[in-house]
This record gives structure tokens, sequence and C-alpha cells, in this order.
């Protein structure tokens, strides 16, 4: 057993990337960046539009610089893990990268749809993998994808670095469950669901497990640091960090989207929970995050990169104060309409959007971000109030991780609107849930074999979380009712 030490957790976004230092002892985990990084589509114009792909050579060079910076900094380092969003993915063939791998965002994903319901109906797509049904799901993704039938291979994002960093090549199982292609009981590869796709079975790698051991460092890349598998879809990691001290709770892992959920045993896959869009994607040690993604901070982030186009520069912080003293009414938005899916005018669409449904549209900045900001709050409580309905789980607390734990108004209305109380951090969340399975693996500071709730007790231990109750008198006091009575 090894009473301390350190790792490095590179945690990709869809909009930023990191390599993180994670220390871990028995005084709790402490986190430093090493490397911070953009990350964003690109456009490249193809058979007469403008197709989104990720730049995920350059994505690579950016780790690799990271991780030599940190193993520079940190003689200690014991392992690196890696997470990322989930559904893209690399092709290769023999080993080598056929293309940029498209951007979830792409419009061709759509076409994919009918392709794979004319194989294996909507419903018994949902019996079998459990997810909720979005367009840009991998297994629609490769049923679109003219490159897929050149391919030998099929590696999502996570798994395409770590197979450029170790040579092994391996699907880690929170991340296969969000392609459509894993069953969701047995948690193996779907046969039938492959299938649906028009492509070889064969495609797929093996599968591995959460603290996993993937490979070492390539000689080429300084060679002797083993690469360990972790939650590698990002919100798996950041479940793992909730600072969870009971079990009835929900969590809102915030950023980019928002993944509104429960952590739940086993898999619901029951007609209800279908017809809600709820979907039943893998965590760590085999737990089942029942969950819905909801639009998140992409909406606020757009319209800000609207306002930035004159050349002006935005003040957030300023721009949120003056959100929250806002007390005319704000229209609150349908945020999973598919007219806010794509980049571009945020601001123009919630107008559009309001227009189309007889409201008044916001009429300063200000007013914008608060519509926005209500409009996620609603969402979340009405996922929640959907979510208790169809498992039946108690739910008397709300925990806010990620980058919207920073968030003080979003927060606020959260807890007005589910009419609990919310608690709000980690923001690193994602990075402690992947150092801490890398610390578990590696038996640092007494982990080894520790189970989920002992890792949650450390972050527990080394972050305080905010507090938000909800406001006397609030309009959201009604919907107390999503909590179930336990007698």
């Amino acid at each position: 057993m090894t009473n301390s030490g350190s790792v490095a957790a590179v945690d990709l976004g869809a909009t930023s990337g990191r390599v993180i230092i994670g220390h871990v002892d028995r005084d709790g985990v402490r986190t430093d960046h090493v490397a911070r990084f953009p990350n964003g589509p690109v456009a490249l114009h193809e058979h007469g539009r403008d197709a989104l792909h990720w730049d995920v050579v350059e994505l690579y060079r950016e780790v690799v610089a990271g991780l030599r910076r940190a193993r520079a900094e940190h003689a200690d380092l014991a392992s690196i893990g890696i997470d990322s969003w989930a559904v893209d993915y690399g092709l290769l063939r023999e080993g080598r990268l056929l293309g940029l791998p498209a951007h979830y965002r792409d419009a061709r994903h759509e076409h994919g749809v009918d392709t794979v319901h004319a194989r294996v109906t909507a419903d018994e797509l949902y019996r079998r993998n459990g997810l909720q049904h979005l367009p840009f799901n991998t297994v629609f993704q490769l049923a679109a994808d003219p490159d897929a039938v050149l391919a030998d291979r099929a590696l999502l994002v996570p798994d395409l670095l770590g197979y450029w960093l170790t040579g092994v090549e391996a699907a880690e199982r929170t991340n296969a469950s969000t392609t459509g292609l894993l069953d969701a009981t047995t948690r193996g590869w779907d046969p039938t669901l492959v299938a649906a796709t028009g492509l070889p079975a064969d495609l797929l790698p093996a599968l591995r497990d959460p603290g996993d051991p993937l490979g070492t460092l390539l000689p080429s890349l300084g060679g002797g640091v083993p690469v360990t598998l972790v939650g590698s879809h990002d919100t798996a990691s950041a479940v793992v960090a909730v600072p969870a001290t009971e079990a009835d709770v929900a969590y809102i892992s915030s950023g980019t989207w928002s993944l509104v959920g429960v952590e739940l045993e086993t898999p619901v896959l029951t007609d209800a929970a279908r017809a809600a869009n709820c979907t039943n994607e893998g965590g760590v040690d085999g737990r089942v995050r029942f969950l819905k993604n909801v639009s998140g901070l992409w909406l606020l982030s757009e319209s800000v990169r609207t306002w930035e186009q004159d050349g002006s520069a935005v003040d957030l912080e300023a721009l949120l104060t003056s959100a929250a003293e806002v007390t005319a009414p704000v229209p609150v938005f349908d945020v999973a309409d598919e007219s806010f899916t794509a980049p571009g005018d945020m601001p123009a669409r919630i107008a559009a959007w309001c227009s189309v449904h007889g409201l008044s549209a916001p009429a300063t900045r200000a007013e914008f971000v608060r519509s926005i900001l209500e409009s996620l709050a609603a969402a979340y409580a009405s996922t929640l109030r959907t979510i208790v309905e169809v498992t039946g789980k108690d739910v008397h607390t709300v925990h806010v991780v990620g980058g919207g734990s920073q968030n003080r108004l979003l927060c606020q209305l959260t807890a007005d609107r589910t009419g609990l109380p919310v608690l709000a951090g980690p923001v690193e969340a994602t990075a402690l849930g992947n150092v801490l399975v890398q610390a578990r693996s590696l038996g640092l500071a007494g982990l080894g074999g520790a189970s989920l709730e002992a890792l949650r007790d450390v972050v527990a231990r080394t972050v305080e979380p905010t507090r938000y109750s909800p406001a006397p008198g609030s309009d959201a006091r009604p919907h107390r009712t999503i909590v179930r009575s336990h007698a």
C-alpha cells in the first residue's frame, strides 16, 4: 500500500481541455492545473456544406505537451487517466486515423436515425440499450458515416487518445454505454444493435472497466507511466465526485450540457422511462446513471460569443449580477428545442422561439441571461419530477457539480424551482472522480478496494459545497411534490 502519490487527469470537454495533477493522501485530494487549452468544432467544406469536426490531432498534441509538463514537475507521477465527452469517435484502418472525427452537432447524424429504426424499432432499441433518444448517439452516427465501411476499428475519443498514448485498443465501459450499442442489462456489446448500423461486429474493441490498467506510455512519449482506465465518460467521473453522504440525492453535472439524474443499481427499461426519454448510462462500479441530457450553459456561452462578435468584451460576472437584479417577468423557453442545438446567434433564436410561442422576447442582455437561467432551472425541476415518478426514488437534496456550480444565480433558481436544497460543488468534479478512480486502482492513501461511497467521503472531507435553500414564498414551493413520501 502506498500512502500518497500524484496522478494526472486528462479532462477533455466540448469547449476546452485540461491536464490536472491530483494528489491523494489521508487528508483528502488536491488538484492543480498543469495545462489548459481550447477545444471546439472545426467547420470544413464537404459536399456543398460546412461539416463540423473535432481537431483531435491538435487535441492529442496539447495532451502530450501537458503530460510532459506534468512529468517534469511531478517526479512521483504514478498514473494517467483520460475522460472526455461522449458519443464521438475516430475511425481507424490498420491503426491509421481515416479522418477527423465528426462533431456531435453536425447535421449529418440525423440521417442515421431512419436507417437504424428501419432495422430495430425505437421501442426495441430502448429495451436493449436503455438510452435517451438523441439523434447524435453513436449508433446513429455510425449508420450515417460514409467512411465507416472503410474502417476496421472505431474508438471513442478517450479510447482513441489512450490508443495513441499506449498502442492498446480498448473500449471503456461507461463511455461505451453512451453509444447505443451496449446492452443495458448485460453491459456487453449488443450484436443486433451493431448490425443495425450495417457495420461488422468486430468494428468495436474489447470492453474494459474503470480501474483496469490500459497500458504504459509508449517509449516515444517517455515510457514508464501507466495509463489507467477511469470513468472515461466525463459525467461518469463527475458522479464519482458527488460529495453525497446519503442516498436520497439527485445530481446535476452542469457545464456545456446539463446531466440531471440519480444513481441506481439496475437499469429502468420500462415504457414510462422510454416515454420520458430518460437514459440508462453506465457508472463506475457497475452503477447506473439514470438521467436526462438537458441543454446547459452552452446557451449562455453561445449568447456571449454572439455579443462579442462586434469586437467588444462581455463581462460575464457583471452580466450575471445584472440578471439577478431583473424583476420583470422573463420568458421561460424550451431549452430542448432543436433550434438551440447548432452553433449560432442564440439570442436571435430565443427571440424567434418566443415570437412563435406568443411570448415577448427579452429586451436586454441581462433579461436574456435571466431567461436562459430561468429556463434551465425550470428544465431541471421538470426533469427531476419525471425521474422521481419513473424510478420511485426519494430525492431530498440536489447536488450541482461542474462549472455550473459556480453560477450562483442558476443554483438559487434551481433551488427555488425544485423546492429542494441545492449543494453546489465541487467545480472540478470530473477531474476529482478521474483522480480518485486512479488512486483506488493504485492503492494510494489506503484507497485500494475502497467502495464508491468511500471515494465520495474523500471528496466530502476535501470540499465544502455551497448551500442554496429555496426562497421563502417562491412560486416553486409546490414543486416539493417531486419528493416522494417514505410512508
